[in-house]
């Protein structure tokens, strides 16, 4: 069962220029946090090295695994925070249009930053998250 939320559009904010909400509003639940996740497999093995589309993608079906372990669906995901080796122009379409696909309408709260480097440096994309569920 999904929790109500809601997100919202502050007077006087800019709207988002990619796939998130500036305030996401949440009714009362268990609060669940997702430890940052990579684009591995079950087994623990990279998917799609050097492509940052295809390692968004295996992120995101991390983050759908995790939070339905704990009861929910993306939708209840309330924040996340992106770790991306390149935030350019171009990557960061193909990341939005990537979390476009798996958060179809009020997306989370969203915080992007351009990192140096992950744990491997293979990895070029980490996301963790809050969940209310």
């Amino acid at each position: 069962m999904s929790v109500a939320k809601q997100a919202l559009l502050p007077s006087g904010l800019a709207k988002p220029a990619g796939v998130w909400s500036t305030v996401v509003k949440a009714k009362p639940g268990t609060m669940v946090f997702i430890a940052g996740l990579v684009a591995t497999d079950a087994a623990g093995k990279l998917v799609g090295e050097g492509d940052i589309a295809a390692q968004t993608r295996q992120v995101c079906e991390n983050l759908r695994t995790a939070v339905r372990a704990a009861g929910g669906e993306l939708s209840d995901i309330m924040q996340v925070n992106v770790f991306a080796r390149d935030v350019k122009p171009g990557a960061f379409a193909q990341i939005h249009a990537v979390r476009r696909e798996f958060f179809p309408t009020d997306p989370p709260a969203s915080t992007m930053v351009e990192v140096t480097r992950l744990v491997d440096e293979r990895y070029l994309i980490e996301i963790n998250a809050v969940a209310v569920i």
